[in-house]
């Protein structure tokens, strides 16, 4: 089970960096790219595979419910405006970018937001 929950973690960051980098890739002509859709969803669902498999796997414990909500509605963010934005051969620079900085947040929740950061 442990080995399973690793490869989720892999598949996860797999994912954020599937939309951070087709964001960096599409910021002269500024779209939504089927490496941002996958990436996207591929974090939402392993986030949630993860946050199931706490529980069996580490007993709940460091599960910190603020911090997986958090994560989850920002992730649901970019899954919207990437699948909303999917078809369309040209989307606002802004909301390239939104989209770009919302996977960063995310990520940096995923790290900061624990003890050996916050305290």
């Amino acid at each position: 089970m442990t080995i399973l929950y690793g490869v989720l973690v892999v598949l996860h960051l797999v994912g954020m960096a599937g939309v951070v980098g087709g964001w960096m890739s599409t910021v002269r002509h500024p779209r939504v790219v089927p490496a941002m859709v996958h990436g996207a969803l591929t974090s939402l669902v392993t986030g949630l595979l993860l946050v199931g498999l706490a529980y069996p796997v580490f007993g709940g414990e460091g599960i910190d419910d603020a911090k997986i909500t958090v994560k989850l509605v920002v992730a649901l963010a970019i899954a919207v405006l990437v699948w909303v934005n999917r078809r369309k051969d040209s989307i606002p620079r802004g909301l390239l970018h939104g989209i770009g900085l919302l996977a960063l947040l995310d990520t940096g929740v995923a790290v900061l937001w624990s003890d050996r950061f916050l305290g």
